[in-house]
């Protein structure tokens, strides 16, 4: 790894590739960090590479996807590099963030909170669009000019609002079973 801070917690040989689980310290979160980022067989730094977000859905990790996606024969034959984030912050010390499954620890709705506790560690849409970038940049090599958003539920709804919000990021966006319309549900009120 060539700086930023980001510390290697595990690393498997997955399909010629490397899959990678790291921690780091974030501004955007003010708190440590869970990623996990597959560099395909054809990675070199700073290559052209495509580079994939996989955002998970509700009460899920970055391990979620990693573990039960199966998506990492094909970005190895595709040279695709893959990212996988955590979905919120963890142990940032909100009182309430662990009272409910759907708002907190797990449900960060990769979106920036606007009020007080919250908006202090909870924005995963800087998080995910500006830092995390940065950091696998400056850390792996890992091109941030070529990136596509997609997720699974939470996820799908986070990949679709930050994939319009930040057009020029993005070069195609997917949803999977996205919560598409989160203010008319109960929970979403």
């Amino acid at each position: 790894i060539e700086g930023g801070g980001v510390e290697v917690l595990n690393e498997w040989k997955v399909f010629g590739g490397r899959l990678i689980q790291c921690s780091h310290e974030s501004t955007s979160t003010k708190t440590r960090m869970r990623f996990s980022v597959f560099l395909p067989p054809q990675f070199k730094g700073g290559a052209a590479l495509g580079t994939l977000y996989f955002l998970s859905g509700l009460t899920c990790s970055d391990e979620n996807f990693v573990q039960k996606g199966g998506a990492f024969k094909k970005a190895a034959e595709l040279g695709l590099v893959i990212v996988a984030p955590d979905t919120s912050p963890r142990g940032a010390g909100v009182e309430g963030e662990d009272d409910e499954y759907d708002l907190g620890t797990g449900a960060g709705f990769y979106i920036d909170a606007t009020r007080d506790p919250w908006r202090q560690n909870y924005n995963m849409e800087s998080y995910v669009v500006e830092e995390l970038p940065q950091v696998l940049q400056r850390s792996f090599g890992v091109n941030s000019r070529k990136m596509s958003i997609m997720g699974h539920s939470m996820g799908g709804h986070g990949a679709l609002t930050l994939a319009l919000k930040n057009s020029d990021k993005y070069t195609s966006v997917s949803a999977l079973a996205p919560i598409s319309n989160p203010s008319k549900v109960p929970w979403g009120k």
